[in-house]
């Protein structure tokens, strides 16, 4: 009796800490989403920036992240989750008031760049704590509730960007989030300090430059395949608001990410499931075909309830293989080795969505906005490919 009920115990999914660490990560991802639609029209309205310089004004935060993951994911397990969170929230809070000195765009894009350090720590943090919490044979579900706290924050916080950028000046936009990282940090303290087994070569005075102690290669295959997909998705992200403008369909760009996240929050907890019972390529070969017809569909909008049916199918698409892939990530790594495996998962979603903006952003002069997220549909169906390869005829073995 003493061992069902530990059993039990044992499986429980919404404990205090899932809770307390997804409310945080809602308000982390909250500010990303927030100036990544903001922070491209402020380069062009304030420092009259051309639209690749844009892109990359608001893309170095993710390349600020990048480098923040690399670090993070290898110490974590020495310092502890919990401290890593608390000391990573602070120095977010710090560089989130930093918006203010931006006087020139040079200095914009360090400020961009040390903000997104700051938030990789952070959020690399709680990435880690909830994989440790959520038990073994849940994590695809347990992952798909997790992730919710990003999709709200992916719908809020575009939509209060462009919401803001319609009723209010910049400068309040950034007393705003520079106020949210305050929030997380009192809420930080609640969060228990999971057991933190040490890493193997703890204690063994390793002295050589290895890359297995900065990047999981179990988790390897399936995030090359995010790297790609989340810079597709990158583009429409930092993009929408200046698409929105030359397709004249501002109102129900609003509305995008709303209707983006409903449709993934009714979803998720279903592909969750479907990840735990059917296997990785029952849902994966269909989400990345939804999110190619998505784009597809985005990129010929020419009436707002077409947009908002692009969201529909790119929310059913992206929104849930962005959560399954996570859940494979870290499906098969020992225990250990969770924060490398969660870091080397975002560390490439973050590469993508860093190099998307700046790079696929250059097209756009050749292609247009239309010609361009046409190009991004073709490339998730390539991504299909690649998925194949790298992780697919391995799932069916």
């Amino acid at each position: 009796m003493i061992r069902e009920g530990l059993r039990v115990n044992k499986e429980r999914l919404w404990t205090k800490d899932f809770i307390t660490v997804g409310v945080i990560n809602f308000l982390f991802c909250l500010i990303f989403y927030l100036l990544m639609v903001v922070t491209a029209p402020y380069a062009v309205d304030k420092f009259h920036a051309s639209t690749s310089i844009a892109g990359l004004v608001s893309s170095i935060f993710i390349i600020g992240i990048l480098v923040g993951r690399l670090g993070t994911g290898h110490v974590i397990e020495d310092i502890g989750r919990k401290r890593v969170l608390i000391l990573g929230t602070i120095s977010l809070i710090i560089t989130s008031a930093l918006y203010f000195a931006a006087v020139s765009l040079p200095l914009l894009i360090i400020i961009r760049l040390l903000h997104g350090l700051t938030f990789g720590i952070a959020s690399t943090a709680t990435g880690t704590i909830v994989a440790h919490v959520i038990p073994p044979d849940r994590r695809g579900e347990g992952i798909g509730y997790y992730s919710m706290s990003t999709i709200l924050a992916a719908a809020i916080g575009p939509f209060a960007g462009m919401l803001l950028m319609q009723h209010t000046d910049f400068r309040m936009i950034f007393i705003i989030t520079s106020l949210i990282p305050v929030i997380g940090l009192g809420t930080s303290f609640v969060v228990g300090e999971p057991d933190h087994p040490l890493r193997r070569d703890h204690g063994k005075g390793v002295t050589r430059f290895h890359i297995s102690t900065f990047l999981e290669f179990e988790a390897l295959p399936i995030s090359i395949i995010i790297l790609v997909i989340g810079a597709g998705y990158s583009v429409l992200l930092v993009f929408l608001s200046l698409y929105a403008r030359h397709i004249h369909l501002e109102e129900a760009a609003s509305l995008f990410f709303l209707v983006y996240a409903a449709t993934v929050l009714i979803s998720r907890p279903f592909s969750g499931r479907l990840l735990d019972t059917k296997g990785a390529n029952f849902v994966v070969y269909p989400c990345l075909s939804l999110f190619a017809i998505g784009m597809l569909f985005f990129s010929r909008a020419g009436h707002g309830l077409f947009l908002l049916l692009a969201a529909v199918i790119i929310g059913l698409g992206y929104g849930n293989f962005l959560s399954c892939a996570q859940a494979i990530s870290i499906k098969t790594v020992p225990p250990h080795r969770l924060g490398l495996a969660t870091s080397t998962y975002f560390i490439c979603l973050d590469l993508g969505f860093g190099v998307g903006p700046y790079l696929l952003g250059a097209l756009v002069p050749f292609t247009g906005y239309r010609g361009l997220y046409m190009l991004v549909a073709l490339m998730i169906l390539a991504t299909m490919v690649l998925y194949h390869f790298l992780h697919g005829k391995k799932a069916v073995a």
